[in-house]
């Protein structure tokens, strides 16, 4: 218990202040949550859902945490573009775990949208804060519940179509060092709630950064509530680098004959572990999750998820593709849970994989558990190097074997990408993928952040 202990400890001291800086309905649940992680800690690799991570040993060092609600120096706007091309936004920060307020103009909303902190809408988050997120079921999210002081709200009333993409840039950044005082690396714990009551859509985009050469640990914990007949397409995009510990905890609840389309793109990273649960709770509901993942050098990243059937008439289709290079660790864990009396299902889980070196290491663990008879579901996962036969076809082209094996990575990894809806962000991953392979998208285009 040495590496929850000192958060115990923290908690007990800082209690008055952490909820002297949070609004009602986060603090309505934070001894509780408190109280599941003191009884269940971190979740050891004993523990089926985190075989593959070592998250008691992520937490063990001594991590700073900004409770004093401290304003961190950065402007955004001048300091970083995180553009798509031909894709217009709504374009918002979070910097840490706050909420970046500031007087510039935003791109109009529809009547009744909500994009901001969960302390100026205290009566809409407190109908849905901590419904889908249970602190007894994870250590991580109890964590999460028990520290974060503010979140991001995204409302979206009924029957309102947002048709501009809601694009929110997460910023990682330390205050400046000076003389009388070391900085120390920082732990932040970022909160999401997205609700997008009946026949309602909206697109949103997550972009992860880190804006210094520091230690990070990130804890997100998002709840999305899918009304009846509603849509929304969630993607979520890491770009930060070696010393960034990212983890990451997704609820999503969908009604009849909603649709999600959850996608989750690792392209730079330390150590980055993505949970998803997501429930069908209404009849005629789909969902289609896809990940993207391309590690080299030390780089860890495990996906794991749930996708639970609890009703019938429900469409689920997972795509997972891996490519590892040097010495990188990746990790997939799916499960679909088909419930008694969920007829008529379909599901599909994919995980492909590649390892271009034999240092490289994939884990994957594909399941299905049924108890409905009148079901449509598979699964499979398959890892592999490059194919030897391609790659002399190329060469005999006169195609060079980088540039061979650049091609066939490319062509690999792109199945995942055509998949995504919005056309200006398959066209720029394409982009960056490519540069990705090429070894050039050493730091994020644009950002003078890091120069």
């Amino acid at each position: 218990m040495q590496s929850e202990q000192q958060y115990i400890e923290l908690y007990k001291e800082a209690r008055e202040l952490i909820f002297s800086h949070a609004p009602e309905p986060m603090n309505a649940v934070r001894d509780e949550a408190f109280s599941d992680f003191v009884s269940a800690g971190f979740p050891s690799k004993k523990v089926e859902r985190y075989k593959y991570t070592d998250v008691q040993k992520l937490f063990e060092p001594d991590y700073g945490v900004n409770i004093n609600r401290l304003q961190i120096p950065v402007d955004p706007y001048e300091a970083f573009h995180c553009d798509v091309p031909n894709l217009s936004t709504s374009l918002y920060f979070v910097v840490n775990d706050m909420f970046f307020h500031d007087d510039k103009p935003k791109a109009h909303l529809p009547e009744g949208v909500i994009v901001g902190s969960m302390r100026d809408y205290p009566e809409v988050v407190a109908q849905y804060y901590g419904k889908l997120a249970k602190t007894s079921d994870d250590g991580i999210t109890a964590l999460n519940t028990m520290l974060a002081q503010d979140g991001l709200l995204v409302y979206v009333p009924r029957n309102v179509k947002v048709d501009r993409t809601i694009q929110v840039i997460n910023i990682l950044k330390t205050t400046p060092q000076n003389a009388q005082r070391q900085v120390p690396d920082l732990m932040v714990n970022r909160r999401v709630l997205i609700v997008v009551e009946e026949g309602a859509e909206v697109k949103m985009l997550f972009c992860d950064h880190a804006a210094d050469d520091r230690h990070f640990l990130a804890t997100q914990v998002i709840e999305a509530c899918v009304g009846e007949n509603a849509s929304l397409d969630l993607y979520c995009m890491e770009e930060t680098h070696h010393k960034n510990v990212r983890l990451s905890n997704v609820y999503i609840s969908q009604q009849a004959n909603s649709r999600v389309n959850h996608n989750v793109i690792t392209l730079h990273n330390g150590i980055t572990r993505n949970r998803l649960d997501l429930v069908f709770n209404g009849e005629g509901a789909e969902c289609q999750c896809y990940g993207c993942v391309i590690a080299d050098k030390q780089q860890h990243v495990d996906n794991n998820t749930l996708i639970v059937h609890r009703v019938p008439h429900c469409t689920s289709n997972e795509l997972y593709k891996y490519v590892l290079d040097d010495k990188a660790v990746g990790a997939f864990a799916g499960r679909v849970l088909v419930e008694h009396g969920a007829q008529k299902t379909s599901s599909q889980m994919t995980n492909q994989n590649l390892t271009a070196t034999k240092e490289a290491r994939m884990y994957t663990q594909p399941m299905l558990e049924i108890y409905a008879d009148d079901v449509k579901c598979a699964h499979g996962s398959t890892v592999g190097q490059l194919n030897d036969a391609a790659l002399f076809y190329m060469r005999q082209r006169g195609i060079s074997l980088q540039e061979a094996k650049l091609l066939l990575q490319n062509a690999f990894i792109n199945e995942v990408i055509d998949k995504m809806v919005l056309e200006p962000l398959r066209d720029r991953l394409h982009h960056l993928v490519e540069k990705r392979f090429r070894g050039e998208l050493n730091k994020c285009e644009g950002c003078k952040l890091c120069h």
